[in-house]
């Protein structure tokens, strides 16, 4: 498709809204509405790519508390028309239809390809991909099988939204920094990754969240890879003109 002249796509990832704590969550949440605000105008199609909550899990009849003022103004965005995209992270798999049916986002599990005036996207959260992490990949398989979700959802929403706190603080602890170290471009997963798929078939760019460091990386002459990083600390997004990609920082 051909974006409508003056308007854009913007490409967003890892708010991990809910760590470290609620105060903090806040004040991340309340800097991700003044940006939403911000684009408003010139908005057409908004990719959210993972990890917009650092847990989350959806009972029929219950989810995580929370979250009202980017959850509304989503909505917002929404009912004026602009289309939205939700890929699940490694810690918001647990999506399920709240938020397609409350928000009309529609809700990625794997990468997808695109196509916006002439340009070809490849484009998922990230987490699995490449090279490695077997232990994650099976972790996923786990969390992604029916009877595991079905089983979670028999545990009191008190104790299953306490559980899901508890891992994702864990896991951040156990990340700390490491996100921010850049590996180079023969060792970054993601890097590898997209080579592979890029000698199948021509992307002009691989726009990835996940890995937390914001990157704009050459992988030949005419595609680039992309990562969004996250709003912990660089609070970085991706911008599409019709004409022209940029990774830019919000102040």
């Amino acid at each position: 498709m051909n974006l409508t002249p003056g308007k854009k796509i913007y490409f967003i990832s890892d708010f991990h809204l809910g760590v470290p704590n609620d105060t903090d969550s806040r004040k991340r949440e309340d800097k991700i509405v003044a940006w939403l605000n911000s684009i408003s105008n010139d908005v057409q199609i908004l990719y959210l790519m993972g990890d917009v909550f650092d847990y989350w899990f959806e009972y029929k009849e219950v989810v995580p508390r929370g979250y009202v003022r980017l959850l509304g103004k989503l909505a917002e965005l929404s009912d004026a028309g602009v289309e939205m995209h939700y890929f699940t992270g490694n810690h918001d798999m647990w999506v399920f239809d709240y938020l397609p049916k409350e928000i009309g986002l529609q809700i990625h599990r794997s990468p997808i390809q695109r196509e916006y005036n002439d340009k070809k996207f490849f484009l998922g959260h990230g987490d699995g991909l490449g090279p490695g992490d077997y232990g994650y990949k099976f972790i996923k398989k786990v969390f992604a099988n029916k009877l595991a979700q079905w089983l979670f959802a028999r545990i009191h929403p008190n104790t299953g939204i306490g559980l899901m706190k508890f891992f994702s603080r864990r896991s951040r602890i156990a990340t700390g920094t490491s996100d921010d170290v850049y590996l180079g471009d023969d060792k970054e997963w993601l890097m590898i990754y997209s080579r592979e798929v890029l000698q199948k078939e021509h992307y002009d760019y691989f726009i990835f969240g996940h890995r937390h460091m914001p990157l704009d990386k050459s992988l030949s002459d005419n595609s680039r890879y992309i990562n969004l990083g996250e709003w912990i600390n660089h609070f970085t997004y991706a911008v599409y003109d019709g004409q022209e990609l940029q990774l830019k920082k919000y102040n």
